[in-house]
């Protein structure tokens, strides 16, 4: 297997300006959601630009499937990483993501999105999230939400909050994305992206439609070391994003309701906990601590969705009132 240092920048097909995606999808061991994510991809009316596959050194069957998708969609391109070990969630995703990132020309595109190889799209989402994000300029990132597919073949919700894109399928404007300084490589950067977007003046957003329900594969935060651990490292990454005590007491309770009941609250409060007796860092300023934390308590008073639609509106209104024929 090559290096990363031997391989050509993958080039993008002809888009349409305006709506020219591109998709990056860290991946390591996979084959068994893989050719899922990608025939959905295929079946999309609107294909990417570009699609790359940043392989992370897979030991299974995932390298064969790349290599055939490579050779049979013009749009589909696979970088290949050294094998860095285990498969590493949370910081190890944006690493393979940055590799990826690097790769291309961000000229080349209006977007860019984050997205994981253990999805199915519906046939439409990608044209409507480029819809929403033309229906107003200051959009900066969008996603549909996540279900998981029940043995009945019916689809019960992920739970996720309305101030973000989903951290499976992160829709950016790049102009937006460059703005807020890209990801934060650490635990938390799916939650940091969205608050820097709206401290930045960026409208951020997931939102239920039918035909923008992503068909998640596996439970969210389970973890490949089962799902206590997982949510332990979602306690860690509020924790470093600079959550308060108060705001993390109302997330536990909330999040006990949910399967795996109790447990996963409980795992939630404990990564946060070790994080705070450990000394674990936190991310960015103070400014951006403070600004968190009022949105935070904003969304214990009116709800989360309340909180974020509030704050959407005001971005809205402000933009229009310094723009007023955009």
């Amino acid at each position: 297997m090559s290096d990363d240092m031997s391989q050509a920048k993958p080039q993008p097909t002809a888009g349409v300006p305006g709506r020219r995606y591109a998709l990056i999808c860290p991946c390591k061991d996979e084959a068994e959601h893989a050719q899922a994510t990608i025939d959905s991809l295929a079946a999309q009316t609107e294909p990417p630009t570009l699609c790359l596959f940043v392989d992370d050194g897979s030991t299974d069957d995932t390298p064969r499937i790349l290599a055939e998708a490579e050779n049979k969609y013009p749009w589909f391109k696979v970088h290949h990483r050294k094998n860095t070990g285990e498969r590493r969630v949370g910081p190890g995703v944006i690493a393979a993501f940055n590799e990826g990132y690097a790769q291309i020309n961000k000229d080349d595109f209006d977007f860019v999105c984050k997205i994981d190889a253990d999805l199915e799209f519906p046939p439409r989402y990608f044209e409507l999230v480029m819809d929403k994000m033309h229906s107003h300029p200051r959009y900066g990132n969008y996603s549909g939400k996540l279900f998981l597919r029940l043995p009945t073949g019916t689809l019960e919700p992920e739970p996720t909050g309305d101030e973000n894109a989903v951290g499976n399928a992160k829709f950016f404007r790049i102009e937006a994305f460059e703005d807020i300084g890209r990801f934060a490589e650490e635990v938390g950067w799916d939650g940091i992206d969205g608050h820097m977007c709206r401290m930045k003046g960026w409208i951020a957003q997931s939102e239920e439609h039918p035909e923008l329900r992503i068909i998640h594969r596996r439970m969210m935060g389970s973890s490949y070391k089962g799902i206590f651990h997982g949510r332990q490292r979602w306690g860690r990454a509020k924790w470093y994003m600079g959550t308060g005590p108060i705001y993390m007491l109302a997330v536990t309770a909330y999040r006990m309701k949910e399967r795996p009941f109790v447990i996963g609250g409980m795992g939630i409060l404990t990564g946060y906990l070790k994080s705070w007796l450990t000394g674990y860092p936190r991310h960015g300023s103070p400014e951006f601590r403070r600004f968190l934390r009022k949105f935070e308590h904003r969304s214990l008073v009116i709800g989360k969705a309340a909180a974020a639609r509030e704050a959407n509106e005001r971005t809205k209104r402000e933009w229009d009132l310094l723009h007023p024929a955009s």
